[in-house]
């Protein structure tokens, strides 16, 4: 057994699991909800179905604000106090989305779970950092993401039986089991990555100094606004997901298994990055992805207006099943050239790249979810925008003049 105070590596296979699993906790914590959705909706008298997305949206606003805290606090107290800190209050959101009484409370439930999930989501990139650099970076991220994608292709068929058998607070229960368990097992085996000697005090004037560099440094805040862009555009995605495939398209039952296709074209696509980019490198891999992205996304936009709104089923997985894959290629690997010229600061740049990705994409992509009216234009016109400047944004960030 590797001591937790042993500072050496896991294996790369424990370590890549772990990270995958602590990774999840966001990705379980959205994707399970969304077939209980319609059930949340009439318990707590949601009078708007569209309102019942806040449910996905609350969670992604809770953890913008929290990863700005936890990554600052993981380079002054380590990164295993704040990620235990994180999973205990994330624990806290599930009791009171457990005991919610009305909407109001599930929402605040749901913001304090983002909160508590955002130290292990953000804390555990910097952990990363703190062990790998560069094109070994990315390749462990984009196996952690690999593995972390079968979570959200299970979540929904797990959310769903729940819903059957027990009904939809006993969803949170099952995030609450899943917490302690996960806290046990980075207990007992990975150890501190941040040494007492290479931590920095505490401090609002380095943070705020911190923050500055990665918003001035091009390579860091140019990859962090693509990758919100390209988040808004899941953001938007996962909102109406539900609403999509089951009120567009009517296939009731079957949900979670199109949900779990379209989730496997993203993780297909990160085991094929993983392997990929320590030969060809993370620049040529994600510009030619976010070209392509934002070409097929023109070209289904097309396809949504001279179909009125709803291309049949097959197209629809077609052209998302690709558009995805895209996706799985520069998720992995944009976060990875974010952090590249941080690795001085890397707590505090996981934690302003994380915040200023996610605080860009959240409201955005929501206001794509809120313009659902059955059909798809609002998704597909969303892909198509964002994708556009996700493509600008990044080419800024990639050119060599200064």
């Amino acid at each position: 057994m590797v001591s937790r105070d042993s500072g050496g590596k896991l294996p790369l296979a424990e370590f890549v699991a772990l990270i995958a699993l602590m990774f999840s906790l966001v990705a379980m914590s959205i994707d399970a909800m969304l077939p209980a959705l319609p059930a949340i909706g009439a318990d707590l008298a949601v009078s708007d179905p569209n309102d019942t997305q806040l449910v996905v949206a609350s969670l992604f606003f809770g953890l913008a604000f929290g990863q700005l805290l936890a990554g600052p606090l993981s380079d002054s107290f380590g990164r295993k106090p704040i990620i235990y800190a994180g999973l205990v209050l994330f624990m806290g959101g599930c009791l009171l989305s457990i005991f919610a009484p009305s909407f109001e409370w599930m929402i605040a439930g749901r913001i304090l779970q983002g909160v508590g999930a955002a130290a292990p989501r953000i804390v555990t990139i910097a952990l990363v950092r703190d062990q790998y650099l560069g094109r070994a970076m990315a390749r462990v991220m984009s196996f952690a993401l690999s593995v972390f994608i079968l979570v959200p292709a299970l979540a929904p068929a797990m959310g769903q039986a729940i819903l059957f058998f027990a009904g939809w607070r006993a969803i949170f229960t099952t995030f609450l089991l899943i917490a302690l368990i996960t806290s046990a097992w980075f207990a007992l085996r990975q150890p501190e990555t941040l040494p007492p000697e290479r931590r920095s005090a505490f401090s609002v004037r380095r943070i705020l100094a911190a923050a500055r560099e990665v918003c001035t440094t091009r390579v860091a805040i140019g990859h962090t606004v693509a990758t919100g862009f390209i988040f808004a555009a899941f953001v938007g995605y996962l909102s109406s997901a539900q609403q999509i495939f089951q009120q567009t398209y009517g296939v009731g039952k079957w949900f979670p298994a199109y949900f779990a296709t379209l989730a496997l074209s993203i993780g297909c696509a990160s085991v094929i990055n993983g392997r990929l980019v320590i030969r060809h490198g993370m620049r040529k891999i994600s510009i030619t992805a976010i070209h392509v992205l934002t070409g097929l996304a023109l070209v289904f936009l097309l396809a949504v207006w001279s179909l009125e709104g709803i291309p049949p089923l097959w197209l629809f997985m077609c052209f998302f099943m690709s558009m995805f894959f895209c996706i799985g290629l520069l998720f992995g690997n944009l976060n990875a050239l974010s952090m590249e010229p941080l690795g001085h600061i890397a707590g505090v740049g996981a934690a302003v790249v994380g915040f200023v990705g996610t605080l860009l994409s959240v409201p955005i992509g929501a206001a794509v979810g809120q313009a659902y009216d059955g059909t798809v234009s609002a998704l597909a016109g969303g892909f198509s925008v964002f994708g556009a400047a996700a493509l600008i944004t990044m080419r800024w960030a990639q050119r060599t003049d200064h």
